[in-house]
């Protein structure tokens, strides 16, 4: 019997070409919601001196920018929810739709309050770009793929926080603070037609009952909490008893919230999944980077133009490294994870320089000349871009495909409190070091923010110096209170058990 001809060689895949197709496939269809939703936290923060000018109610016009923070905590769960259980894609639709009608409502705005309430919407919407463009990744990508669009993502959401705040100046400048909003509605509709090209994926929705006990309970402890940290920001005597009650309401929503969700049906918050070692842990390792990052962002402009008296554009320039740095960090991480299968030991190895550096900043800051002050930022944010692709690839994998929505969520609420959290705190103990050490420095430190080292000409240059120096001791006791953030941090990732995938 004669043999048969061999079958012709069948070519294997090429895995960077699938790679590619992948990429193409589903990355600008989960960018352009990421940065839309992270530009609008920046954004409207240079427009808002030209609309109290316009709109009056000087205020409440911080409200525009609490109001947007308050809403996109609130959405993420709720969204991580429903994208479980009736599909990303459709989820993603929904919270597109919200976010462009909100941005309209804004642009129209006649008064602050009706602006702030129209931030409410649009935050609603905005959460949940945030929440599903990350659960679409767990969704979309092989686990070993994963870090890396999560490292992706956290350059994009890097790039539209650092946008923001330039884009909002020039927007305003030139075309009137209307404007800011008005942008969103091309990329909006770019990022629904993208949305579109995404495949159909239905979740398992039969049966499901939405949990508004447990969403009424975590919407006043989202509420209570975040009002009270703002209030503690810019913390006077008489606010002692509004802050105590705000604390109080949180705490019995909270206690509450968790009797609910353990009784629930279909529970906005899964307790099951929060009760995972890994998936506590790494959401706490998130609350502990927020609350660094972002205290560290927060006070280092003001840092830069009080102290050292850096005009806007070198204060720009100098944070350049800091906001660059983070992106580059987890584009980086993303492909190490990639390559080994490796996770926590990233986070776990990268927060150590970034505590010693922290401290070193506390100690050190006064002899540190501005390029050393760039080299510390530079290598400082390049590590703290090991952690939250490292926590968003653990969660959504120990979660598993049918709560990958709910498990993206609590990382981004996780960070969101975090970081409100730890801006507080660093705020407070630099307004408690500089009342305590000469009230005279504290009432004089709302001008210098304002105006930077002019506002001090009214005194005797040797009490300018004197309380330079002061505001400088300050600065050097809140960076501390940075550190033991990222020392916690520290802690968390060494002890988060899935260590691979």
């Amino acid at each position: 019997m004669a043999d048969e001809p061999d079958a012709p060689d069948t070519p294997a895949p090429d895995p960077a070409k699938s790679n590619r197709a992948l990429f193409f496939a589903v990355f600008p269809s989960i960018m352009i919601p990421m940065f839309l939703a992270m530009v609008d936290q920046t954004i409207v923060s240079t427009a808002l001196p030209a609309i109290a000018a316009e709109l009056g109610d000087v205020e409440r016009v911080s409200w525009i920018v609490v109001s947007y923070l308050v809403a996109t905590t609130i959405a993420a769960p709720v969204y991580g929810r429903l994208g479980d259980v009736f599909g990303r894609r459709r989820v993603m639709l929904v919270a597109l739709g919200v976010f462009i009608v909100a941005s309209i409502v804004c642009a129209l705005a006649p008064s602050v309050l009706v602006l702030s309430l129209a931030r409410v919407l649009q935050g609603l919407g905005g959460g949940g770009l945030m929440t599903s463009s990350q659960a679409l990744v767990g969704e979309t990508v092989p686990p070993r793929e994963r870090a890396r669009y999560q490292g992706y993502l956290a350059g994009v959401a890097v790039a539209a926080s650092s946008f923001g705040p330039v884009a909002g100046g020039f927007l305003t400048e030139h075309f009137g603070w209307r404007s800011v909003f008005l942008v969103n509605l091309p990329l909006g509709v770019v990022a629904v037609l993208l949305t579109l090209r995404l495949p159909r994926r239905t979740g398992s929705g039969a049966g499901f009952r939405f949990d508004f006990i447990g969403l009424a309970l975590f919407v006043v402890f989202v509420v209570s909490t975040l009002i009270a940290l703002e209030r503690v920001q810019h913390f006077e005597p008489g606010s002692l008893p509004l802050i105590a009650g705000l604390a109080a309401a949180a705490v019995v929503a909270v206690v509450l919230l968790v009797r609910v969700e353990g009784r629930a049906a279909s529970p906005l918050l899964p307790l099951s999944l929060l009760r995972t070692p890994a998936i506590w842990r790494s959401d706490a390792l998130a609350a502990c980077h927020g609350a660094a990052l972002v205290s560290l962002l927060t006070l280092m402009p003001i840092y830069l133009r009080v102290v050292r008296g850096t005009s806007a554009s070198e204060t720009g320039l100098l944070l350049l490294p800091l906001a660059a740095g983070i992106g580059l960090g987890a584009m980086v991480t993303g492909r190490l994870v990639s390559r080994t299968g490796r996770t926590a030991i990233f986070p776990s190895v990268g927060l150590i320089p970034v505590a010693l550096l922290l401290v070193l900043l506390a100690v050190a800051a006064p002899v540190l000349s501005n390029t050393a002050l760039v080299i510390v930022f530079a290598i400082l944010s390049l590590f703290m871009g090991t952690v939250m692709g490292v926590v968003q690839v653990t969660v959504q994998t120990v979660a598993g495909p049918a709560m990958i929505g709910s498990a993206a969520a609590s990382v981004q609420f996780s960070r969101s409190i975090g970081a409100a959290f730890g801006t507080s705190v660093a705020t407070a103990v630099l307004f408690s070091v500089l009342a305590f050490s000469d009230p005279d420095a504290a009432s004089a430190f709302g001008a210098l923010i304002q105006t930077g080292p002019a506002a001090l000409h009214s005194w005797p240059a040797a009490r300018q110096a004197v309380i330079v120096a002061e505001v400088a001791e300050a600065f050097r006791a809140a960076f501390l209170a940075v550190a033991v953030f990222a020392m916690a941090a520290l802690a968390l990732a060494w002890s988060i058990p899935m260590r691979r995938l």
